[in-house]
């Protein structure tokens, strides 16, 4: 606790009872007076007293001259600091040398943590591998390694890029991404028999340095549209509609990268395709190295134009590389968008559903239909689907259904097989085959369907053909023993039952007898090996 220190003082001792100025008239001011105020300094555990300094008396008729004086009135409290003063100078002098002890170790920290945090990062190239088509995901990746690159503040990007190409809109995404990247990005066609083709010509050209590897390709990046394994041509205004504004976006990226244009645009509207040489001849990359470090030096401190006009250069000889790859769900994701894969999953979930329909309670195959259906549907969402094509596997499943419910000697089947393969060629509208549901695809999953259904089928025709074996009409045209004689009714021991029997004429006990008909609870035979009468009616009473 700390302790106040009395502090002497030579005002006059407090003699009254302390009064408010709003109890008793106030004194006459005097002018002349000094006025002492002791002032109590808090230190640590003790109290020091400042010097007194006399004032002037404030103005006339203040309030100030009604506030009390401190008293020197003694108190258990405030004891004599004079016997403590030499220990509390001690005290007060092992704190500042604490103090600064501490200070100056907070400080250092300090500077430290700042000096970290401050320091620019070590000078470093990052890399990612593009081995796929372009879609939403190989965006996604791409501009999420721009920005780390950023972040990181790396000194540049290498795209290693092999890639048939993909869909348009996915390539203005990557472009636009490049284009206005602030750190440079260099694109790398890599490896030996890799290619750049449709959409990655474009993703080339629009780099900050566009390299290519010996043995490598770029270019045929005419659009074209496909109908499942069809390539159709629109009419003559659509086809020049889609060809002029795919040259446009050639010519924007490669004029604002001072390229070869008419080269680039030719990529386009001829569908043209260069080597690594013939793109380096004709202006359309910037080098032709064997791998990254041969880039690194054949690009040492040489100027490259930037996309918003501005020169730059790089020096990156000796950096290190840094892998940057996908993340989890980039990776399922990538797995997903294989439109093959997105196939094959909404059919085996239509499967499942319908194995679940037919047998309710199974749970396990309906839980698999619902997962896979949507997985199938949250892939089908970033591809350019066709919903007509969803709707021809829909009359597949309900054509098998009913080959399975009514005999259509396989009629059904047929149509349910021809419909699905149809529905899964014309699934997915891209325009190269990498990203169409293959034709092998469609007919290895189409046709075993369809054996699965004719062979459910065949099971349940058997089953029709089979002779009932239970209840009242598994009993007609069975054979049983006269236990007592019919003449006409007696007992009959049939299907290890006893049966009352009713014969037409009488007939001994022990005698072999075939049933023909079945009246309530009495059987009406005959005897084995007589000539049956017309076909047996069933009654019952």
């Amino acid at each position: 606790m700390p302790r106040a220190c009395q502090a002497k003082s030579s005002l006059t001792p407090l003699t009254h009872s302390p009064q408010s100025e709003f109890s008793v008239a106030p004194r006459p001011n005097n002018p002349s007076q000094t006025v002492k105020i002791e002032t109590v300094v808090f230190c640590s555990k003790t109290f020091r007293n400042a010097s007194p300094k006399p004032t002037q008396s404030p103005r006339p008729n203040s309030l100030s001259h009604n506030i009390l004086p401190i008293s020197p009135l003694p108190s258990i409290f405030c004891p004599d600091s004079s016997r403590y003063a030499p220990s509390n100078q001690n005290r007060i002098s092992n704190l500042a040398r604490s103090y600064k002890k501490n200070s100056a170790g907070i400080y250092l920290v300090i500077l430290a943590l700042a000096a970290l945090f401050t320091a620019p990062a070590q000078a470093q190239v990052l890399t990612i591998k593009v081995d796929d088509t372009i879609q939403p995901i190989s965006a996604e990746y791409i501009a999420r390694a721009i920005d780390e690159a950023h972040r990181r503040n790396a000194q540049a990007l290498l795209i290693e890029m092999n890639t048939p190409g993909g869909l348009v809109s996915s390539t203005r995404e990557i472009i636009e991404k490049i284009t206005s990247s602030p750190v440079p990005v260099i694109v790398y066609v890599t490896p030996t028999g890799g290619h750049a083709g449709s959409a990655g010509i474009f993703i080339l050209e629009s780099a900050d340095v566009a390299a290519m590897a010996s043995g490598t390709a770029a270019g045929a990046a005419h659009p074209v549209t496909f109908v499942g394994p069809v390539q159709v041509k629109p009419d003559d205004d659509m086809k020049q509609k889609i060809e002029n504004d795919a040259a446009a976006l050639m010519r924007s990226v490669a004029g604002k990268r001072g390229r070869n244009v008419d080269a680039a645009e030719s990529a386009v509207r001829e569908s043209k395709s260069f080597t690594e040489q013939e793109a380096l001849a004709q202006h359309l990359i910037d080098y032709a190295a064997t791998s990254p470090e041969d880039l690194f030096r054949q690009m040492q401190a040489k100027p490259f134009k930037r996309f918003n006009g501005e020169t730059a250069s790089l020096s990156l000889i000796g950096q290190p590389l840094v892998p940057f790859g996908m993340t989890l769900k980039e990776n399922i994701l990538d797995t997903l968008m294989d439109p093959n894969i997105a196939f094959l999953l909404l059919v085996i979930g239509g499967l499942a559903l319908y194995v679940e329909f037919n047998h309710p309670g199974a749970v396990i195959p309906g839980t698999v239909g619902v997962v896979f259906i949507l997985l199938a549907a949250f892939a089908l969402n970033f591809l350019p689907t066709r919903f007509a094509a969803l709707g021809l596997i829909l009359g597949a499943f309900l054509l098998f259904a009913a080959e399975a419910k009514f005999a259509t000697h396989g009629v059904s089947t047929i149509g349910g097989i021809v419909l699905l393969t149809l529905g899964g060629l014309l699934l997915v509208d891209s325009p190269i085959p990498e990203m169409r549901v293959h034709l092998l695809t469609a007919l290895a999953v189409s046709i075993p369907f369809g054996l699965i259904t004719a062979f459910l089928m065949s099971i349940a025709l058997r089953a029709r053909r089979n002779k009932v074996v239970t209840g009242v009409q598994g009993l007609i045209g069975e054979t049983g023993v006269i236990q007592s004689p019919l003449s006409p009714m007696g007992k009959v021991f049939v299907h290890g039952e006893l049966w009352d029997a009713v014969a037409s004429s009488a007939l001994p006990a022990g005698q072999m007898v075939i049933v023909r008909k079945v009246d309530g609870l009495t059987l009406e035979v005959d005897p084995l090996g007589a000539t049956p009468p017309s076909p047996a009616i069933l009654t019952s009473n």
